[in-house]
């Protein structure tokens, strides 16, 4: 794996008009970029017609065109990743037809090891739609969630890409995993 500090100084370069950096950046982050598609994949149901790669493929194309995003550092980098993947399948799910939220949708626990739609549409745009109420709520606890869940960062990753100690992290990643727990089981939130 490449060094954080490499993948930053890359990263600031290509931002600054380096296409050049952008061409050195991609077989870095490539093998990374793939292991976060394939734990996406994983989680998906059988038979799906995006594969690992077109979706690491699709990603890539977006990013090409966030080119002019500040790029802070590897972390912030593989957290907007997860957030285009993430947006990708859900538009896929969507596209796919769901049937809308209370309407026999699946209740969806929210931990590190749960499967994002175990198969079912329904739950990964469930899933993204509380998070979209997290974030109008609360963005920074929202951008937790993205980052650890989805980015699969570390509590310190997660504490550099968002400029916050890990304490914080570790502290907005329990409260919002119990106010998703809760948006997700059907609870009335106040504020949200």
């Amino acid at each position: 794996m490449p060094s954080s500090n490499e993948v930053t100084r890359l990263l600031r370069a290509w931002r600054e008009g380096d296409q050049a950096a952008m061409d050195h950046l991609v077989p870095l982050v490539y093998d990374e970029l793939r292991r976060l598609a394939k734990s996406y994949m994983r989680r998906e149901r059988a038979g799906h017609s995006l594969q690992t790669t077109a979706l690491v493929h699709e990603a890539y194309l977006k990013l090409i065109d966030a080119s002019q995003v500040d790029w802070q550092n590897r972390a912030h980098f593989f957290g907007i990743a997860a957030r285009i993947m993430r947006q990708i399948l859900v538009a896929s799910a969507r596209k796919r037809g769901y049937k809308k939220r209370g309407q026999g949708a699946q209740q969806v626990s929210l931990d590190e090891t749960m499967a994002i739609g175990d198969g079912r549409d329904e739950e990964l745009v469930a899933l993204d739609e509380a998070l979209k109420a997290l974030s109008e709520f609360d963005a920074r606890k929202a951008q937790v969630v993205e980052l650890r869940f989805f980015g699969g960062l570390t509590h310190d990753e997660t504490a550099e890409a968002l400029r916050v100690s890990p304490e914080t992290v570790r502290r907005d990643w329990r409260l919002a995993k119990s106010w998703l727990s809760l948006r997700l089981s059907g609870e009335n939130l106040d504020g949200a």
